[in-house]
C-alpha cells in the first residue's frame, strides 16, 4: 500500500533530508582519497570492496538518472570521483606488484 499524499511543506522537507544525507555520505569519501593521493601505501585498501563499491555506486546513479532522484543522481556522481580515485590508485598498485 502506498504512503499517503504529503504536503508541499512535507515533501520540501523529505527532499532537503536526502540532499542531506546525500551530502554526509559523499563528503565522507573525500578524506580516504586525499589520503590516497597523497600517501604511496595503498595496500590497507581493499581492491575488491572498493572495485564493487564504485560499480555500487554507478549503478545507484543510474537507478537515480532512471527515477529522476535529485538527491540520489548527486550523491553518487560526486561520490563516484574519489571513489574511483582511490580504486585507480589501487589497481595500479595491484598492477606493479604482480609485475614483480
Amino acid at each position: 500500500m502506498p504512503p499517503p499524499p504529503m504536503s508541499p511543506q512535507a515533501g520540501f522537507a523529505v527532499t532537503l533530508l536526502g540532499y542531506a544525507a546525500a551530502s554526509l555520505t559523499t563528503l565522507s569519501f573525500f578524506p580516504q582519497a586525499i589520503k590516497t593521493l597523497r600517501g604511496a601505501d595503498v595496500s590497507g585498501i581493499s581492491l575488491r570492496s572498493y572495485g564493487l563499491l564504485t560499480i555500487g555506486i554507478t549503478a545507484w546513479a543510474v537507478y537515480g538518472l532512471l527515477v529522476g532522484d535529485g538527491p540520489l543522481i548527486a550523491a553518487n556522481l560526486i561520490t563516484l570521483l574519489p571513489a574511483s580515485l582511490v580504486l585507480q590508485r589501487r589497481l595500479q598498485a595491484e598492477f606493479e606488484r604482480r609485475r614483480r
